[in-house]
């Protein structure tokens, strides 16, 4: 159902462009916000647009960061001849959760897909490279997502890294085929992390 108020509909809009979000979620959303009283709704205003002025990408791993780098890239307890390539930031969020991997990560933002003009180009795999220079990495983790995107991602880059003598593994298949990792609970994922293989 439209409504007739211009601005009610406006905000119902924007709702429904999230990502999961059907129509009935997002007019319930909007009608959370026109309940909220106006200093609540300020502060809700002002908390999207610190995120988006403040939150950047990590110079090193393209992760999220509100400074030069993102505090995995900062810590010295992490160890640095490992990565751990993530399509999405959310990954980065969901692997952290099993307190079992001590690596760093490489966020690609996106995967190989044809079907929607995003290629090698378009996502972050020449930082990835640029990182690889050093000869500090020993491993390269791909856990991109076990779909078919996500493969040909995997595939693509485990091809650039061979040459270069860098040991490329894979995630186990703990994580179900044409699952998303954000959504794989500790377990599945730490039994994925520890059964991975080489490509």
């Amino acid at each position: 159902m439209a409504y007739n108020l211009a601005p009610l509909q406006n905000l119902i809009d924007q709702f429904e462009r999230m990502q999961g979000i059907g129509h009935k979620t997002a007019q319930r959303m909007a009608f959370y916000v026109l309940g909220l009283s106006h200093e609540e709704a300020k502060a809700f205003a002002d908390a999207i647009t610190d995120a988006h002025t403040k939150i950047k990408q990590c110079r090193i791993c393209c992760d999220l960061a509100d400074d030069e780098l993102c505090p995995i890239c900062k810590s010295e307890n992490r160890d640095k001849s490992v990565i751990c390539v993530v399509e999405d930031s959310r990954d980065v969020a969901a692997i952290e959760r099993t307190h079992e991997y001590k690596g760093t990560y490489h966020v690609l933002h996106g995967a190989i897909s044809p079907m929607d003009n995003i290629g090698p180009d378009q996502i972050r795999i020449k930082e990835l490279l640029a990182r690889l220079s050093d000869g500090v990495v020993d491993e390269v983790i791909m856990a991109t997502n076990p779909t078919v995107e996500g493969e040909a991602t995997a595939m693509y880059i485990s091809k650039l890294l061979k040459p270069m003598g860098i040991t490329v593994s894979r995630l186990a298949y703990g994580v179900p085929v044409g699952a998303d990792l954000e959504y794989a609970d500790e377990v599945t994922l730490s039994r994925a992390l520890e059964g991975r293989s080489i490509i």
